[in-house]
């Protein structure tokens, strides 16, 4: 498989900020023309169309006027004189995929039930699209340090450079070296300006069988950032790691008031203040995603497993704000990237009741005020043998037995997984799923062998 990581290199300001932004304002406008030619003749010449490169050539067969083809239908050299033909083509493309994506969601509209269906799809724009700089034509790399652009300058196109800054470029020659370079875009990002460099690398995960594999099961809480389980398919618990990240939550909580206070005291906007929040949820979820990691890595794990969390919907109860704030998707994100780089893989379990169940079988939990022995605290939780545990300990155990259980019931053959759902009724259902079932499931395997 393809791995592609996104670096961005810092333009040091030196009087280039108004010809990028010409830059940038033409190639959208162009954006804008091509959307414009192929919404209009997509009936009679794009709708069959099924490949970019076809789509380009065809669109530059309408727009664009050449010795043997001296009169065309829209004529693109019009308004945009001496536009570079790499950057026309990535418009081209650029403006097929919005057009495309507009006709079938307008068929999947029209075709609906008129009393159900919503608004009408709304006609594409060119956005916020920034244009791909290709090398040779667009860019050209002078020096580790030093790059010359093709810019609109002064209403005509020329080449200006540009200073790379170096901490960037010095990361980028440390963490890249052995990973391929691809086309940087121009970017930007309040009122700096980047190039985004993709860097792509051959990755090939872990093949090693289910009864061999060494797990990490994670449980994403809001009481501690994240509890990890590292498991064997008998069941066997190799290891526990809890991250805490005391110093950063009372951070969080700290901004999170002086939000509350300044919209109880007339306050409408508090940008600021929510970027401060940002800031510190943002690194809650890194540090949390890297522990993960290192987790994974000190026990050489194959697979590390998360709950398939569906955090849509209206957030309801008192912990609704922290449930806002709950980044999971995105630490998810950050360990599926890092996860696929070192050969590991990524899966994901159902999340009914892997926190209501016990991992020893003995059916639902009590947490918080349903027990008098936790008084009100929800990290704990009371067994109904009257056993107090972690409940994100508890939930971790669950996660990762129903990966197991998923995995070995497909390994098996259908006959075989049938007697053996027969013997253990509780691997029946994967939504009952606990600690106890893959145990039981494990002996099982054992007798029949």
């Amino acid at each position: 498989m393809k791995l592609t990581a996104t670096y961005s290199v810092k333009l040091n300001k030196n009087g280039i900020s108004r010809a990028l932004k010409d830059t940038v304002d033409l190639y959208r406008k162009a954006v804008d023309f091509y959307i414009s030619v192929i919404n209009g003749e997509w009936d009679a010449a794009f709708c069959t169309i099924t490949t970019q490169k076809a789509a380009v050539n065809t669109a530059e067969a309408l727009s664009v006027a050449t010795k043997k083809r001296p009169a065309v239908k829209y004529d693109f050299g019009t308004g945009f004189y001496k536009f570079p033909s790499y950057l026309r083509r990535a418009g081209i493309a650029e403006a097929f995929g919005k057009v495309s994506s507009y006709r079938s969601n307008l068929a999947n509209w029209e075709s609906s039930d008129p009393r159900t269906r919503g608004a009408r799809p709304g006609f594409p724009k060119a956005g916020f699209v920034c244009p791909a700089l290709y090398r040779g034509n667009c860019y050209v790399r002078v020096d580790h340090y030093t790059a010359r652009i093709k810019a609109f300058v002064r209403n005509t196109w020329d080449w200006i450079t540009v200073r790379l800054r170096k901490t960037d470029v010095d990361y980028i020659l440390r963490h890249c070296q052995f990973r391929k370079e691809c086309v940087p875009t121009l970017q930007k990002r309040g009122k700096c300006w980047y190039l985004d460099f993709p860097f792509q690398q051959e990755g090939k995960l872990h093949n090693t069988e289910i009864f061999n594999q060494t797990i990490v099961a994670v449980d994403l809480g809001m009481n501690s950032c994240c509890v990890c389980s590292v498991m064997r398919p008998d069941g066997t618990i190799l290891g526990r790691r809890v991250l805490r990240l005391p110093r950063e939550y009372d951070s969080l909580t700290r901004k999170v008031s002086h939000i509350k206070y300044a919209q109880r005291h007339g306050s409408r906007s508090v940008r600021r203040l929510w970027k401060l929040a940002d800031g510190v949820n943002d690194d809650i979820a890194v540090k949390t995603a890297q522990f993960i990691l290192d987790t994974a890595v000190l026990y050489s794990a194959d697979t590390i497993v998360f709950e398939h969390l569906d955090l849509s919907g209206r957030k309801r109860g008192s912990k609704r704000q922290r449930l806002h704030l709950w980044k999971a998707r995105r630490v998810q994100a950050i360990v599926s990237d890092k996860a696929h780089a070192l050969s590991m893989r990524i899966s994901r379990i159902n999340a009914w009741g892997t926190s209501r169940l016990a991992f020893d079988g003995s059916g639902r939990i009590l947490r918080g005020r349903e027990s008098s022995k936790t008084n009100g605290n929800y990290s704990l939780c009371e067994f109904q043998t009257g056993k107090v545990y972690n409940c994100d300990l508890n939930a971790s155990y669950n996660i990762g037995s129903r990966y197991f259980v998923r995995e070995i019931l497909k390994s098996l053959p259908v006959t075989e997984g049938q007697r053996i759902q027969a013997k253990v009724p509780g691997c029946a259902k994967r939504s009952t799923c606990t600690l106890s079932t893959l145990i039981r499931l494990d002996a099982e395997l054992h007798a029949a062998a």
